[in-house]
């Protein structure tokens, strides 16, 4: 087992927990890191060095005026909104661009992605805030070791600054302040594909549209949320649940849309067939569940604010509702908007749903990135990196 020195380079598991007006949030960032090349948050490396596989580092608290992520107020800029360049693209209040959209600045070129969020918007002009989204958040950072090797040669590890990875994305999923964000474009929830819903999911799919390793972050994420004899609804179930095998429940009840993918689902105790696009309303009781899921399907909502709102009605006092996405989707059936908002933007939507329905309290993000894709998968060695798992969840309050 090797112990890390200035020669290891090391697979580490960061983790990154924060708070914000709206919410609790944690983000978790797998990643190589060379030690004496890369640059880590202050007071990591002493913490570093000498550990091992398994072993964790303390959370360390940057406060906001450490300016761990500098802020500054020059970088909040009013332009005129003709120099906002996409022709295609009409800017919203609390969206996130790409810098590059913006002409007319200076050290600013056509290719630059780093987002800005557009905080202001009045009689032609633009304010654009261009300081990272968490610069104004205190921010908690931890780790935990799964490995270390002596590297070969000198390189670099994946992350040169180790907080510009661990940032890169959070702090997009929150309102800019205090305001919602302006999501709801005219055609939010069209799709390209406006045939009813039934024939499209007619077919079986047997499938899992998530790799191996996404599937068990989810379950772990499940798992902590389940008790023994809980009655559980998977909503917009098919073939697999992804809830731990040994979570000793009283029930799973599944809810989707193809019967014949339900009933191979080996954990479903019962299932409904029902299309919540055509009617939101959930065919139970009031007070039925103590724990409702939603896996990868929460993109697939037209009316996604009734539906909160019934599974509330559902859900027993301070029973959980848990959803989880990642990047993957039909493009036939997603919502338009989906597509076009950043991965970390999609979270900032379904907090805005918990949020509007005001019947769910101890709201939470969560995000996983950076795991190496399992060998096994189908889409290996194309794609290196393991699906990233995103996921928002309340509970129902009484």
């Amino acid at each position: 087992m090797n112990i890390i020195n200035d020669e290891s380079l090391a697979d580490i598991e960061f983790q990154l927990k924060w708070k914000s007006n709206e919410a609790g949030h944690e983000e978790r960032l797998f990643t190589t890191v060379n030690v004496w090349r890369d640059i880590l948050p202050p007071g990591f490396y002493d913490q570093l060095v000498g550990k091992k596989s398994g072993d964790h580092i303390k959370p360390v608290t940057y406060g906001k005026d450490e300016k761990l992520l500098p802020y500054a107020a020059s970088n909040q800029i009013t332009i005129n909104r003709r120099q906002f360049r996409a022709d295609q693209i009409t800017p919203k209040y609390g969206r996130f661009y790409p810098l590059g959209l913006l002409e007319g600045l200076a050290n600013v070129f056509p290719g630059n992605t780093r987002p800005f969020r557009v905080t202001g918007l009045d009689n032609g002009s633009l304010t654009a805030d261009l300081n990272h989204p968490l610069a104004d958040y205190d921010l908690t950072v931890s780790a935990v070791v799964h490995d270390s090797l002596v590297k070969p040669y000198d390189r670099g590890g994946e992350c040169a600054m180790l907080i510009e990875c661990l940032a890169d994305g959070p702090g997009m999923q929150v309102r800019g302040n205090g305001r919602p964000t302006d999501f709801l474009e005219a055609d939010a929830f069209s799709r390209e594909d406006e045939a009813g819903d039934g024939h499209f999911y007619q077919n079986p799919r047997f499938v899992n549209h998530i790799d191996e390793k996404a599937i068990d972050i989810i379950s772990g994420l499940y798992g902590s949320f389940m008790e023994p004899e809980m009655d559980v609804l998977d909503l917009m179930s098919a073939w697999r649940s992804h809830v731990p095998e040994n979570a000793g429940l009283k029930s799973l009840v599944g809810l989707g849309m193809n019967a014949a993918e339900m009933a191979d689902n080996p954990q479903l105790t019962d299932y409904r067939v029902h299309d919540l696009n055509a009617d939101p309303k959930l065919p139970f009781a009031d007070n039925s569940f103590d724990l409702v899921i939603c896996t990868v399907s929460v993109e697939y909502l037209i009316r996604p604010d009734d539906v909160f709102n019934d599974v509330a009605r559902v859900l027993r006092p301070g029973g959980a509702f848990v959803v989880t996405f990642s990047n993957r989707w039909f493009p036939p059936k997603v919502i338009k908007v989906w597509p076009r908002l950043h991965e970390f933007e999609r979270m900032g939507l379904v907090l805005e749903y918990f949020i509007r329905s005001e019947k769910f309290a101890g709201l939470n993000t969560f995000s996983s990135r950076g795991w190496p894709r399992p060998e096994t998968d189908k889409y290996y060695p194309q794609f290196l990196k393991s699906d990233p798992v995103y996921a928002v969840w309340g509970r129902a309050v009484s």
